[in-house]
């Protein structure tokens, strides 16, 4: 029943997000605004969290299919792209690196330390 209300919670959500981005004229995907009113809601301690971990978790598992029908319809459009592959190259790449060193640091700065692993701040000279 867990994965039912999560899912429902989802599914809320992202239809509180498309009311917004429809009637505010916003130049934002449904799903952001959605995202953002989750994250809202979570920071507030409103609703049931591990019912939203219930029915996120299966959804990671398919992160990769989720992408991939926008993944391969850019080779759908490729010859609107014929003289400007250098541009889309670097665009990919830079948001690539950005994407991971962004992770990286919110990695660190959130995740609690090992147990048994010394900080910066002990680590003797």
């Amino acid at each position: 029943m867990a994965l039912l209300r999560g899912f429902l919670w989802l599914t809320g959500f992202w239809l509180a997000g498309e009311t917004l981005v429809v009637l505010l004229g916003l130049p934002v995907s449904a799903g952001v605004v959605g995202m953002l009113l989750m994250a809202g809601m979570l920071m507030l301690r409103v609703g049931r969290l591990d019912d939203i971990a219930a029915a996120s978790q299966p959804l990671i598992g398919l992160l990769a299919m989720l992408i991939m029908p926008g993944v391969v319809g850019v080779f759908f459009v490729a010859d609107d792209f014929a003289g400007q592959w250098l541009a889309v190259a670097v665009a990919l790449v830079g948001g690539t690196l950005a994407s991971v060193l962004t992770t990286l640091l919110l990695m660190r700065r959130f995740m609690p330390p090992e147990p048994g692993s010394a900080t910066p701040e002990e680590t003797p000279s």
